[in-house]
């Protein structure tokens, strides 16, 4: 059976975002025809939580209303280079647990993280959403896997704007940063562009 999971922020005792978690949960039991009855705050409640620090509340559930939770301790690491990578077929809609195609795209790489491309457009890394700077603003792709949650709350709160990056026009950007519920809109972590470690100078010269 299908699962799928969420990945919440809690950070001193303060959960993040719960309203667009709890509308990705809702959508997807909606898409296959099902109802939700996980309510993601009170389960927060129920655990009971406070530990101040950075925390990954993790929700592991299937179409069932199942579920198991996790309040996992959660460090933010920087990265020392990137990958572009092609994977024309790669379907990742929603958040499901099933990680298999993220994860050998992943283990193909020679460097510590990987930047999709499919159909020559940008779209996510292995794990989060990507943001690309021009002219002092922040763009993300408008060709995304899946749809995150922090992507969402700085779209609506107009802090980046979406755009078409593809492997064509990748070098028109200046530098990129990653984000996802755990990784915030945060200036400690941008990364200039030539950490991609095989940049095209052209699009034919990506070869895998």
């Amino acid at each position: 059976m299908s699962r799928f999971i969420e990945s919440i922020k809690v950070e001193d005792q303060k959960i993040f975002l719960k309203e667009l978690h709890q509308k990705r949960m809702n959508d997807t039991f909606s898409h296959f025809g099902k109802e939700c009855k996980i309510d993601i705050y009170s389960l927060f409640l129920n655990l009971e939580h406070d530990e101040d620090g950075l925390y990954k509340f993790r929700i592991e559930y299937d179409l069932e209303n199942n579920f198991k939770t996790q309040m996992i301790p959660y460090v933010i690491s920087e990265l020392d280079d990137f990958e572009l990578v092609i994977d024309n077929e790669i379907d990742y809609n929603f958040k499901s647990a099933d990680r298999t195609q993220l994860q050998k795209l992943k283990d193909k790489s020679h460097a510590d993280e990987v930047i999709i491309v499919k159909n020559n457009q940008i779209t996510d890394t292995s794990y989060s959403n990507i943001l690309f700077l021009k002219d002092k603003t922040w763009f993300t792709p408008k060709s995304y896997l899946l749809n995150g949650v922090m992507r969402q709350n700085l779209l609506q709160s107009k802090e980046i704007k979406e755009t078409e990056i593809t492997l064509d026009n990748i070098k028109e950007f200046t530098h990129f940063q990653l984000i996802n519920a755990l990784n915030d809109f945060d200036d400690m972590f941008i990364y200039p562009i030539e950490k991609i470690i095989n940049l095209p100078k052209e699009e034919s010269d990506l070869e895998f």
